[in-house]
């Protein structure tokens, strides 16, 4: 297995734990702000500063030209996450961590088999066949066993 893969699937795996993690501790920094969008703002700011240090050290550049070139809808990744965190800090403490992770897992899924359909935001396309459509089965069967 190529490296880049190993890589790409360890991100993932890490990255959605933390995405577990990230949704009840913004819960939690919901009640003493009063409101889930203080929460995710908070949480946004923090995230920020991170990416900015981040930044400043690899001495990462962007390549403005490129920039002006994309589409509108490629500079929506912080609204995406801003409804993620506020969600979760709202959904969270009324169906719990498990209930709402297996929510957002579910939604991703669907819209993530929609968009590889039919290849959308520059993705290649891979069909939706039987195989895929189980797979999708078995995960919302497992978000009402997860409910109940």
């Amino acid at each position: 297995m190529p490296k880049s893969l190993i890589l790409a699937i360890i991100g993932c795996l890490v990255g959605g734990g933390l995405a577990a993690v990230q949704a009840p501790t913004n819960a939690l920094l919901a009640r003493p702000l009063n409101s889930p969008v203080n929460a995710a703002f908070m949480s946004f700011a923090g995230g920020t500063l991170v990416l900015l240090i981040a930044v400043l050290a690899l001495r990462v550049r962007p390549d403005y030209q490129a920039t002006l070139a994309a589409p509108w809808y490629a500079w929506m990744g912080g609204l995406y996450g801003a409804v993620f965190v506020v969600a979760a800090a709202y959904a969270i403490p009324r169906i719990g961590v498990a209930s709402a992770m297996t929510l957002f897992v579910a939604g991703q899924l669907l819209l993530s088999v929609c968009i590889d359909h039919f290849g959308g935001f520059g993705v290649e396309a891979r069909p939706v066949n039987l195989t895929r459509l189980a797979g999708l089965a078995l995960v919302l069967g497992g978000v009402v066993l997860v409910r109940r």
